[in-house]
């Protein structure tokens, strides 16, 4: 059964960087895709980034893309979301999960396997 540890939230000044960690364990970064999503107070929960089981198909929401970066390390079965230029509308807890089809569908049901969840806090 796969499962996912997340890390690396925090609180951060706006225009300021973090990278939170996904580590994988119980398959091979090979057999799913992994998203990254986020839910702010009072919103619904929003798709941010996926990377696909092999690494080839990448996706990101419209309010992240040129700023947020996902990457995976398949030797450490690691999957990394760099925030960079962050903006108070990008507070969240932010959750990784994983998609068997490996594909990174778009839809979270789609998603089988959730991470704990870390928080992250952008404010002045």
């Amino acid at each position: 059964q796969l499962q996912l540890v997340e890390s690396g939230g925090g609180l951060v000044q706006p225009g300021g960087s973090l990278r939170l960690s996904c580590v994988v364990s119980g398959f091979t970064l090979d057999y799913y895709a992994i998203g990254w999503f986020r839910q702010a107070p009072g919103k619904e929960r929003e798709g941010v980034s996926c990377v696909s089981d092999r690494g080839l198909i990448i996706k990101y929401a419209d309010s992240v893309t040129g700023r947020f970066s996902i990457s995976r390390d398949k030797a450490k079965n690691t999957v990394y979301l760099q925030m960079r230029s962050l903006q108070p509308e990008d507070t969240a807890v932010y959750y990784c999960a994983g998609e068997p089809r490996g594909t990174c569908r778009s839809l979270a049901q789609d998603y089988k396997s959730w991470g704990q969840g870390t928080q992250v806090t952008v404010s002045s």
